[in-house]
Parts: structure tokens; C-alpha cells; sequence
């Protein structure tokens, strides 16, 4: 364990030396909040609520949503891809390590910071800005982190998988790029999922990709409680274990026959 909390460590540390890009991706991140909630507070002049969402409760969701992208970093991250196409896997996959544990510790150490220095500035500038609800007790709280954690881990077994393609297509950027519209969408990042029509609601609702942004999100609104709050967790932990057992049985295929490109 030792080694992966290093891991994780460094890779906290690497992060904090791009302190430019971070105030940048912090203002980006603000800017499009704002776009976002004037777009909801116009949607809701003339009602009160729309499918069990308040304004306040909208507005909660755009901010929270925000901050939740570095911390899932689900939008083109490729250094798995790269190392592929370099042939410098090769000496990582040499390595006395686990190779999917050792980028999952990284990932946790990158997500650290990401919770730190995007996550919890941009839920300020909501505060702030626009007075957004945040969870009323410590249990609200402790659920939300937990969720999270699991959506994080969840986020990374995609990432990976998409990354591990790179084996057999050598470039992974359009299988990427098709990924983001599904995560655009099914995630519940540009809306909550409550607001498809009832059909795909149904559908996409049950999904993995729910379990990224909607179910966390649904968390820290306290919209579910008691078994209802136990069964959106569970449901995330499920998801989680078949990802995780897909990365490693695609890792192995991928890896039982390598060929090094480029090295």
C-alpha cells in the first residue's frame, strides 16, 4: 500500500506546481456557471418548481456540477494512451506493481487536489453569488463524500478502459470524443437527469454513467433519504466493482500479447 499512497502523493504534488492553470480552469469554471444559471433562473421565471427541482435547487446543481468536472477529469485525459504510443508502458508494466492500482492511486492523489483547489472554490463562488443550498447535517455530508469518492473511482475505470484501447488502435482521441457526448448527457451534467422525458429517464436512470454526477448530485441535495439514500449508494458501489473487474480483464487481454509502439 505504501507505494500507491506514494503514488498518489506525488501525483498531489505535481499537481500543485500548475497553480496558472488552476486560477484559469477556476475562472473558466465560473464564467460557465454563470452562463449556466442565468439560463436556469430565465427557465424557471413563472414556476416555482419543475420535475421536484426548485431554483435554488437548480442553481445548487449548476455549481455543483461545475466543480465536479477536474475532480472526475472525464473530458480528455489520455497519459495512459500516451505512454502506449511512446512504448514507454512497457518499463511501467516491468515495474514489482500493481499497474492498474498504481494509476488508480495517482488518480486519487490528482482528484485531492482537484477537490481542494477547483471542487471547493467554485461551490464558494456559488455561495457567494448566488446563496446555493449545501447539506444540512453531518450524515448529508459523509454520504456526499462517500459518493463522490465512489463516482471518482468510477470516472477513472472509464478513463482507463478508453486509455487501454490504445493498444489495439494506437490512438484513442475519437473513441474519446464519442465518449463525451454520452457523458455531456447521460451523466446529468448539462441538466439533472429528472428533466428527460419519463421514458429515457427510466432508462438512463439505471445506467453507470448516472452514477458519475447525477447520483452525487441527488446526494448532496438531500433528495434521498433513509433506504432510498442506501440504494443510490449500493447502486454506485455496483457499478463501481463491474468497472473495476472490466479495467483489469481488459488490461489483461491487452497486455498478454504486447507490442511496443514506437520503442
Amino acid at each position: 500500500m505504501r507505494v500507491y499512497l506514494e503514488a498518489a502523493r506525488m501525483s498531489y504534488r505535481c499537481y500543485r506546481t500548475y497553480g496558472a492553470a488552476t486560477l484559469a480552469g477556476l475562472a473558466t469554471n465560473g464564467f460557465f456557471g454563470l452562463l449556466r444559471s442565468s439560463v436556469f433562473i430565465a427557465f424557471y421565471e413563472g414556476r416555482p418548481i419543475a420535475e421536484g427541482y426548485t431554483l435554488d435547487d437548480a442553481l445548487t446543481y449548476v455549481w455543483l456540477t461545475q466543480g465536479m468536472i477536474m475532480p472526475l477529469f472525464l473530458w480528455g485525459w489520455l497519459e495512459i494512451a500516451d505512454t502506449i504510443r511512446s512504448g514507454s508502458i512497457a518499463s511501467d508494466l516491468a515495474k514489482p506493481l500493481d499497474y492498474f492500482g498504481f494509476w488508480l492511486g495517482r488518480d486519487l492523489g490528482r482528484a485531492a487536489y482537484h477537490i481542494l483547489y477547483r471542487w471547493l472554490p467554485t461551490i464558494l463562488i456559488g455561495l457567494i453569488f448566488f446563496g446555493i443550498g449545501l447539506p444540512g447535517s453531518a450524515l448529508a455530508w459523509l454520504a456526499f463524500a462517500l459518493s463522490f469518492l465512489l463516482a471518482i473511482v468510477l470516472s477513472f475505470c472509464l478513463r482507463f478502459m478508453i486509455n487501454v484501447v490504445g493498444f489495439w488502435t494506437t490512438d484513442v482521441r475519437g473513441i474519446m470524443g464519442m465518449v463525451l457526448l454520452f457523458v455531456n448527457f447521460l451523466t446529468g451534467f448539462l441538466v439533472p437527469l429528472e428533466f428527460f422525458p419519463p421514458a429515457l429517464r427510466a432508462i438512463v436512470t439505471e445506467l453507470p454513467f448516472a452514477a458519475m454526477i447525477s447520483i452525487p448530485n441527488k446526494i448532496f441535495l438531500e433528495q434521498a433519504q433513509g433506504r432510498d439514500l442506501l440504494l443510490l449508494l449500493g447502486r454506485q458501489l455496483f457499478w463501481v466493482v463491474v468497472f473495476v473487474g472490466a479495467a483489469w480483464l481488459l488490461l489483461r487481454s491487452a497486455t498478454r500479447k504486447l507490442v511496443v509502439q514506437g520503442g
